[in-house]
């Protein structure tokens, strides 16, 4: 329920901002007076700011600006807290962004997603204090906690055999892209898949919005869209509104083996800096020797006009990983249709390999996710410059060493603290082997030139490849 407007639109820099209440529904709705007295302590912490600032993203749903410090400059008065009620909590606003408001009602969707952010932020660090878990250093523990967060967040659900699609790409997209995203999510939602995403903008958005109208068409129950991002990601890219199931994870290695172990298969669509971390990712788990027998299908797909992103980036995974990579992936230009049946024969034979060993078919139990991919990486400029970038390992390693890279650029470009490091510092500097480097920087020098950094131009690289002789 609203309360009163407290400010009107004044200025281009000065948006409208109303001071709300609202209650939780469908989540946090019954919490122990223990429970409630543990988020309100939060509000003195560091994590509250976090929840702050990811509270305010959520508001700003639908918003084209992909730097979270000029929304916390425009928003800079914005505060909201915990407050305790008989019946549990409530969330007070003071200053929020009025365009998530409809005649003095907040938008719903933007309200679950508020409680979702609750949830995922202040709710498990006031439930798992210095929780060892969080610092995991086994596999076996730190795969528990993501799902143990899936699980809290009530979106793992046995005995549902609804296909899950998890579709990665770029949040900076040309029209044509995005049109070819919402065809092949339109082809998959005809045949009964529903769709997972980093909930962002561009290709995170259009296969959502493509199979929202193939739902509708085939009545489809139950209609699932999935967004799974982090604190970083999430305050620079808010959730799109189609999302109807969020879940926020602590950091970017949990939030990528959630996609893994959560989806039955992964199509990636073109995108930057944050699509090849993604990719670099997944082809290391696959190239891992425990995994080799494991199905998990993985698609590239475009538009014909952007099928050379796709040959640039598979020359780049060839040259650096190997050829045993690029034959794990399979390229579809052009054709939802044939993207939508090849997802589905994937997800067939994955359903079959899970009944045969006994697996869960919300939870992939069996894929061996290695601890160097699941450590955090923090990317300051001593840890991005000492990065092992060579050939002297084994393609696994290579790729995550390369996946660490990539995640460093998509901080210095979209998250606040990266890019608060590069003003202060200075770009990234990345050195390895000279082959590599060249490697590297003729493909970042494609995304660049192709827009796919930020949202909008004028972009200034936040990192330096360092060639050598």
């Amino acid at each position: 329920m609203s309360e009163k407007t407290v400010e009107t639109h004044t200025a281009e820099t000065m948006p409208a901002k109303l001071d709300a209440s609202i209650w939780p529904e469908r989540s946090l709705e019954i919490l122990s007076p223990l429970e409630v007295q543990q988020l309100m302590a939060a509000h003195d912490t560091p994590v509250y700011q976090t929840f702050r600032r990811c509270a305010l993203a959520v508001l700003n749903t639908g918003s084209e600006i992909d730097d979270p410090r000029e929304i916390l400059r425009m928003y800079h008065d914005f505060d909201i807290q915990v407050d305790q009620q008989s019946r549990g909590v409530k969330l007070v606003m003071k200053n929020a962004p009025a365009s998530a408001f409809v005649d003095g009602q907040i938008i719903k969707g933007i309200k679950h997603h508020l409680f979702s952010v609750l949830r995922d932020i202040i709710y498990v660090e006031a439930l798992l204090p210095n929780n060892p878990l969080i610092q995991a250093k086994q596999e076996r523990q730190n795969t528990d906690l993501v799902f143990r967060l899936l699980r809290n967040a009530n979106v793992l659900q046995a005995g549902n055999m609804q296909k899950l699609v998890v579709c990665w790409g770029g949040h900076s997209i040309g029209r044509a892209e995005y049109e070819y995203t919402k065809d092949v999510g339109y082809s998959m939602g005809l045949r009964g898949c529903s769709v997972i995403t980093g909930c962002g903008p561009g290709a995170m958005k259009g296969p959502m919005k493509g199979a929202t109208i193939a739902h509708a068409k085939q009545h489809m129950p139950n209609r699932r869209y999935i967004g799974l991002t982090e604190p970083g990601i999430v305050a620079s890219e808010p959730p799109n509104p189609i999302v109807n199931e969020l879940v926020i994870l602590p950091d970017i290695e949990k939030r990528l083996e959630a996609f893994v172990r959560f989806g039955h298969a992964i199509l990636v669509f073109p995108g930057g800096a944050g699509t090849a971390e993604e990719v670099l990712y997944l082809m290391g788990l696959l190239m891992h020797p425990d995994n080799i027998d494991i199905p998990l299908p993985v698609i590239l797909t475009a538009p014909e006009a952007s099928k050379d992103y796709w040959s640039s980036m598979i020359e780049f995974l060839r040259a650096t990983i190997g050829e045993k990579a690029v034959s794990k992936l399979k390229v579809i230009v052009n054709d939802p249709e044939e993207v939508a049946r090849a997802v589905n024969e994937g997800i067939q034979e994955v359903e079959e390999f899970r009944r045969e060993n006994k697996d869960a078919f919300y939870f992939n139990w069996k894929l061996k996710v290695p601890l160097e991919f699941q450590k955090p990486f923090i990317p300051t400029h001593e840890n991005m410059a000492q990065l092992e970038l060579h050939k002297d390992q084994k393609p696994h390693e290579l790729a995550a060493n390369l996946r660490r890279a990539f995640s460093g650029i998509v901080s210095g470009n979209v998250k606040e603290e990266g890019v608060s490091a590069i003003e202060e510092h200075g770009p990234f500097e990345i050195s390895g082997d000279p082959e590599i480097m060249n490697l590297l920087d003729n493909l970042l020098r494609d995304f660049v030139a192709q827009g796919r950094m930020k949202i909008g131009g004028g972009y200034k690289p936040c990192y330096k490849i360092v060639t050598g002789s």
